[in-house]
């Protein structure tokens, strides 16, 4: 089955460069690509990490270096370069309405009675 792209091709243009594969000793890393699109899928659907589906690799192996960049600030330095190109165009604030009953505000009050003049008030009545 193959894998949906959560990044097109010039989105992942984008990344890629900053996106160095990580060298080091032991197994060669997993696809820096794919890598991205787990950790999109996981973003995207708020599964837990063990329903990766296998296409993305073990989940323990992107968990892992999902860790690690996180721990070493990879992500907030990634996200710190693509501020520097972001299109105002689709900047939106939230504008949702939520309308009101009628009566939901400006009605008058009753006397409010404090937790401990209420408790105060029942002390008195039992006590004498």
């Amino acid at each position: 089955m193959a894998v949906r792209r959560q990044l097109n091709d010039q989105q992942w243009l984008r990344i890629e460069s900053f996106l160095a594969s990580e060298r080091g000793r032991g197994r060669p890393a997993l696809d820096d690509r794919l890598f991205v699109d787990a950790v999109l899928w996981i973003l995207r659907t708020g599964a837990p990490w063990r329903d990766l589906p296998t296409e993305f690799g073990p989940w323990q192996t992107v968990f892992n270096r999902f860790d690690r960049w996180s721990k070493t600030g990879k992500w907030q330095r990634l996200f710190k370069v693509l501020q520097t190109d972001i299109d105002d165009e689709w900047i939106s604030i939230d504008s949702t309405i939520v309308r009101a009953h009628q009566h939901a505000a400006g009605a008058k009050g009753g006397a409010r009675v404090s937790a401990l003049g209420a408790l105060a008030e029942v002390c008195q009545r039992r006590c004498i």
